[in-house]
């Protein structure tokens, strides 16, 4: 329950849909019992019965009669109304009163209802801005962790689940419970010996319903974890589509989503065959009970021992035959809620989850960039594999640092330390005289412009992809940024323009353009300091050269710290620094380094070596 209630907090202010939706529902109950009530009354005038029991109630006064019995007080004014205007008139009478009251009862149901699927909307409304909002600031470690298909199934599938199971289940835990009390005090006030007898059959179907859905949870956990395997799989399946057929994997694929849909389904059906049965069961029993009702009440009415008449009866008959109907609704929500619950601790799962990366509470907001960044001891490790060990560095403002080495010498990470998306474990890292821990994330990251070896564009605009995240942006500005990127030429040759959708992660535009467009976006964003990781390693050598004149543009007047693949591209660099397995092990010129004659020089020489 603990559960629920939280879910439940998410359609705060809740008072303002609950009170509206108890006055509607109230109403709906009262007036819709109010019309089985009156269908004996209606029957007696039809037929034309006039009983003992009618004379009786129609002798007394209109005070002494009960203020909940609502069948005595109407027959009272049936009666007076018989002997006005006759039975025609009577019937008249009645026949209107049902239908004001079935017009006002539906009229009633359908504000409720509205009413609830507001809050249903709104609902999900914060919760799915709970979720996605917690997720964009969660730290980049977490999604290294977890598979993307499994977040997408939360943030979409699962909180759908959620809002429709949680607020359905509000719906019926009010309203049926409270159309259960009227039809019983209805039925209590018809007949308490008849109605006594017959309600043996609400334990007798509760029981059972409780062994049918006993095991929904579980199925409900195993369904869940195995729409998210799906949704990852068909996530992986299309972002590696070209690696697939390549390697003729589609096959293999294809096997894989199937057996876990097949898995899926067998859960799904497992699932329905208990949820299913529980509606046939309760139905089934209380058509028995209505028939046992029927030829014990048509036993005492044929031997007239029956305190009722026959439209009185008939009456009883259907107003128990709608007991059922909340009973029932009540079984289903309760055999329905499992999934409901399941998804949802999903979702808080996912809303309790803490970014290990966070503002310190003093934390201030730094504005500029004077003097250089200053990397002291620093130290980082992935779990117990040490990655960097014992870093002293600092880049000068103005100056270009390339980092080189060895696959794995831990270049980037040092990189991504630098915009905190990644904590060391050991030292500090300064910009000027300021620990970036005592900083804003925000206001430091806007001191970077980030190019990386994989172009990250969207599928969007090639000018919305320039503008990334900046509002206010226009066109001339958009295109001096481009210009200085070597983009603009390409981009005019396009179909539309700067308007040219490129389709998803930039498919419309090759390697060199993608990169461009980064850079492009890098010069709008106009940052103090450039991280280049590896920007020009997977291009030909013509966009290669294309690329390095925009990063040349880019880099002009800024700070700039280089990861490079091409050693060729970082001679000019100010200074070059060589990791290998996590330390610095030189650190200077290129012409500095090759006179050294140590792993920089060895390097190049590969290079060179295998370039010839």
């Amino acid at each position: 329950m603990k559960t629920y209630f939280r879910l439940l907090s998410f359609a705060k202010p809740i008072e303002k849909f609950a009170i509206p939706y108890i006055v509607y529902t109230i109403l709906y109950v009262v007036f819709s019992t109010s019309v089985l009530a009156l269908l004996g009354p209606l029957l007696n005038t039809l037929f034309n019965v006039n009983d003992n029991c009618g004379q009786q109630q129609a002798a007394k006064a209109s005070q002494d009669i009960s203020t909940f019995d609502v069948a005595g007080r109407f027959t009272y004014y049936l009666n007076d109304f018989v002997n006005k205007y006759g039975h025609f008139g009577a019937l008249q009478f009645v026949c209107a009163v049902i239908v004001v009251a079935v017009i006002l009862g539906n009229l009633f149901r359908y504000l409720s209802q509205r009413t609830m699927e507001n809050m249903r909307i709104h609902t999900l409304l914060k919760i799915r801005k709970a979720v996605f909002d917690n997720v964009m600031n969660l730290h980049l470690g977490y999604f290294s962790n977890e598979r993307k298909g499994d977040i997408i199934s939360k943030v979409a599938s699962e909180v759908q689940t959620v809002q429709y199971t949680v607020t359905g289940t509000l719906q019926v835990i009010f309203k049926e419970p409270l159309l259960l009390i009227a039809y019983l005090v209805v039925l209590f006030s018809t007949s308490v010996k008849l109605t006594l007898i017959s309600l043996l059959v609400i334990p007798i179907a509760g029981f059972i319903i409780s062994r049918i859905v006993k095991k929904l949870r579980a199925h409900a956990v195993e369904a869940q974890n195995s729409y998210a395997n799906m949704v990852s799989y068909l996530d992986e399946s299309l972002s590696g589509i070209k690696i697939i057929k390549a390697f003729n994997a589609t096959n293999f694929i294809i096997k894989r989503f199937d057996d876990e849909n097949v898995r899926y389904s067998k859960i799904g059906k497992a699932m329905s065959r208990r949820q299913q049965l529980a509606s046939p069961v309760s139905e089934a029993l209380s058509i028995i009970m209505i028939s046992f009702i029927v030829l014990y009440g048509g036993y005492l009415l044929f031997n007239n021992e029956s305190e009722l008449t026959p439209g009185q009866f008939i009456a009883y008959i259907a107003l128990f035959s709608q007991l059922m109907r909340p009973a029932k609704a009540l079984g289903d929500a309760f055999s329905n809620i499992h999934s409901g619950l399941v998804a949802g601790e999903r979702v808080l799962a996912l809303i309790d989850e803490q970014p290990q990366i966070t503002d310190a509470p003093n934390a201030v907001a730094i504005t500029e960039f004077t003097e250089g960044i200053h990397l002291n001891n620093v130290s980082f490790a992935y779990n117990e594999r040490v990655v960097l060990k014992n870093i002293n560095l600092t880049v000068p403002k103005g100056k270009t640092v390339a980092l080189v080495g060895p696959s794995g010498g831990g270049k980037s990470t040092m990189m991504d330390l630098l915009p905190r998306f990644i904590e060391p474990k050991d030292g500090d890292i300064l910009i000027d005289d300021k620990n970036i821990k005592e900083v804003t994330a925000t206001s430091l990251r806007s001191l970077m412009g980030i190019v990386n070896q994989e172009s990250i564009l969207f599928n969007d605009t090639i000018f919305n992809n320039i503008a990334f995240g900046k509002t206010g942006v226009t066109q001339q500005e958009v295109e001096a940024a481009a210009r200085i990127a070597n983009a603009h030429n390409f981009i005019v040759d396009t179909e539309d323009g700067y308007q040219t959708n490129i389709g998803d992660r930039g498919v419309k535009l090759s390697g060199g353009q993608r990169q461009r467009i980064s850079i492009a976006r890098a010069v709008l964003n106009n940052p103090p300091i450039m991280l280049l990781d590896e920007a020009t390693s997977a291009l030909d050598t013509e966009s290669e050269k294309l690329v390095q004149d925009a990063l040349n543009n880019l880099m002009k007047n800024r700070t700039s710290l280089i990861i490079a693949h091409r050693l060729s591209t970082i001679q000019s660099a100010d200074i070059i620094v060589v990791l290998e397995e996590g330390r610095i092990v030189e650190q200077g010129s290129h012409n500095e380094l090759i006179e050294h004659n140590g792993l920089y020089r060895k390097l190049i020489d590969m290079q060179t070596f295998n370039a010839d």
